[in-house]
């Protein structure tokens, strides 16, 4: 039987405290851990891909600097903090950061008996403008093949175009899709889903389908903490972009603050919103 594969993503407001600066949330991390763990020992041909966000670790520094938006771009240098040596400096502490945030995640892997490995971004992927161009997925196939788990997170690459930028793992997550052709994404976060009518949070919406999408777009708002790769919406607008291109994909919003929720969306139930073609 084929093995079915799955991109997960943990989101920086589910595993840090995305208002307090560099705060994980290692009572949450424990236990999604361990719900990782239960699922892969119950489901021998399920093949996983692990991201996560970078919450209050990686925004905060990115943010001071904008460095999402690039360290240069072709229309000159884009200086109103200083120098662009400056700017480089925040590249670097941005990194920084994100590995640390890395490094809790996979402590609570390992602590929970999952054997990880984790593929920076700002190690061996090339993007421009923020689209990964360059990248040796092969090292992650064999991870696979060696039942390891492969982590990816969102970190800073160089760009040809931006000189420097952020990666989101959305953006790393489009790359590998290409590469591994997963049957689901499943983007665990601290919303129930996407809301019809956001602030408000009455109207739950179950199911997106792509054809529906521009109907309901105006209600999908922003992100409510500091997030400076775009929110709800681009998340939204994003993995509709990626069903467009990779037939068979869905892709699943949901809340995994609900210990259980997790292992229910690895295992097929749509606990949250369901991203499909039709």
């Amino acid at each position: 039987m084929a093995k079915e594969i799955i991109f997960l993503k943990l989101g920086g407001s589910l595993i840090t405290d995305k208002d307090k600066p560099y705060t994980p949330r290692l009572d949450k991390l424990a236990d999604l851990a361990q719900e990782i763990k239960t699922v892969l020992d119950s489901t021998p041909d399920l093949l996983l891909i692990l991201g996560h966000g970078s919450g209050s670790f990686g925004h905060t520094a990115a943010k001071k600097y904008g460095t999402r938006d690039g360290i240069t771009d072709p229309k000159g240098l884009k200086r109103p903090l200083g120098s662009i040596e400056e700017y480089w400096k925040g590249f670097a502490e941005v990194r920084f950061q994100a590995a640390e945030l890395n490094r809790y995640v996979m402590e609570s892997l390992i602590y929970a008996g999952v054997p990880s490995i984790s593929f920076p971004p700002s190690s061996s992927m090339i993007s421009n403008n923020r689209k990964v161009t360059h990248h040796n997925s092969l090292v992650i196939r064999k991870a696979l093949e060696a039942h390891l788990l492969p982590v990816v997170h969102g970190d800073v690459a160089f760009d040809e175009t931006l000189g420097g930028t952020i990666l989101s793992t959305e953006d790393v997550f489009a790359f590998l899709a290409e590469q591994f052709s997963p049957t689901r994404i499943l983007l665990a976060g601290i919303e129930a889903g996407v809301w019809e009518d956001f602030p408000a949070r009455t109207r739950l919406v179950k199911q997106i389908q792509l054809s529906d999408y521009e109907k309901m777009r105006a209600g999908i708002g922003g992100s409510s903490s500091t997030d400076v790769t775009g929110g709800m919406k681009a998340k939204v607008e994003e993995m509709l972009a990626l069903i467009q291109k990779n037939k068979g994909l869905t892709v699943q919003i949901f809340s995994a603050e609900e210990s259980g929720h997790l292992t229910r969306a690895l295992k097929g139930e749509n606990v949250g919103t369901l991203l499909t073609s039709r």
